[in-house]
């Protein structure tokens, strides 16, 4: 993609939101394994309005000794054996990842990415435990600073959990494809994307009538 016209590296501090979701095989990102990851690039367009730009996503096999919880695994509906799911190992998941990312924190001219999620620290805890195992020396991610679109969208929707943030805010919310990594990042991003345009709408009046 080319550079945009109104590069992201003032608005939050010097970084990129990237909206990410992670299912996994459990809640230890020590012991429990990484099954599937989406990463959502946002980016202004020509109206200074932030928007989607880039979607990817991938499954990845269990790390070896990987533990596989079966009412996680119920939960998310993933079999890790699956032969039709096409996964591939952490290392290549992440580097296939990263490289876009970083290619978009460039073109910002921003300083690195910060991961958007709903209730994040799951999931930059799985994210930063993949990191680790796969000896990953240059993440594109702050290691620990996140933004939380549940915390967003209980300001200004009045609302924690996802779906019902986003029935609030008026998106449709698909039951059936919800926890699919790409479904859920995709959700949440419109979600953060909105949220950050109605911010600035609402700025913009409040300097109108001053």
């Amino acid at each position: 993609m080319e550079t945009p016209a109104i590069p992201l590296a003032q608005r939050f501090r010097g970084y990129l939101p990237v909206i990410v979701d992670i299912e996994t095989s459990g809640f230890n990102p020590k012991k429990n394994a990484l099954l599937e990851i989406a990463a959502v690039i946002v980016e202004f367009n020509s109206n200074h309005d932030l928007e989607i730009t880039e979607r990817y996503t991938t499954h990845v096999v269990p790390f070896k000794n990987a533990e596989l919880d079966a009412a996680a695994l119920k939960f998310n509906g993933i079999d890790p054996h699956h032969p039709f799911r096409m996964a591939i190992d952490e290392k290549d998941a992440l580097d296939m990842l990263f490289k876009p990312i970083r290619h978009a924190v460039k073109r910002n001219n921003c300083t690195r990415a910060i991961l958007v999620g709903h209730n994040p620290a799951f999931d930059i805890g799985f994210l930063n435990a993949a990191i680790q195992r796969t000896q990953i020396k240059r993440s594109p991610f702050h290691p620990f600073s996140t933004f939380d679109t549940a915390t967003l969208g209980g300001l200004a929707y009045q609302q924690t959990v996802l779906a019902k943030i986003a029935q609030t805010a008026g998106l449709e919310w698909d039951n059936d494809k919800a926890h699919s990594a790409l479904y859920d990042a995709e959700m949440t991003a419109e979600l953060f994307c909105m949220i950050v345009n109605r911010w600035r709408s609402l700025s913009e009046q409040q300097i109108t009538i001053n």
